[in-house]
């Protein structure tokens, strides 16, 4: 189990690595073929031909911020699905803070097919915790610290 754990860390440190690199292909190649990401603004792709239409634009068009991310949990729902959840900020390009006003949970279930971790769903819901300004700075100090660990690579 431990193993499949580790796989599934590492699929999502792919996934933020694509990310970071503007790179949409690589992002697109991790998901199923009817896998699902839904962004930060709630927009929804599915597939990987349709994700790479999605983020490509984006990543040609405006210089996106880096995620900075700290796995809280992976779990095993039987031999061959998995759920990650994750917290994540984000440095905005030029910078070295992180812009606590896009914090962020993800979450992804994996499923393996053919001995490999896919995702199925990878969906980025935004941490803004409305009236609780703590939740919000234990969150991005949990980030710094992500951050601190090593601050040339922002994940």
């Amino acid at each position: 189990m431990l193993a499949n754990s580790e796989a599934i860390r590492t699929l999502y440190q792919k996934l933020i690595g694509a990310w970071n690199d503007r790179n949409a292909n690589a992002m697109a190649e991790l998901f199923c073929e009817g896998g699902e990401s839904i962004g930060f603004d709630g927009s929804q792709s599915i597939g990987p031909e349709e994700i790479v239409m999605h983020l490509k634009p984006i990543f040609d068009n405006h210089p996106t911020s880096k995620f900075v991310i700290k796995v809280k949990s992976v779990h095993l729902l039987d031999s061959n699905v998995a759920i990650l959840r994750s917290i994540a900020g984000m440095v905005p390009p030029g910078k070295t803070e992180i812009n606590s006003k896009v914090n962020t949970h993800h979450t992804i279930i994996a499923v393996r097919m053919n001995d490999s971790w896919r995702i199925q769903l990878f969906q980025n819901t935004p941490a803004q915790f409305h009236g609780r300004p703590e939740l919000i700075e234990k969150m991005t100090n949990e980030l710094r610290e992500e951050l601190m660990k090593d601050p040339k690579k922002p994940f």
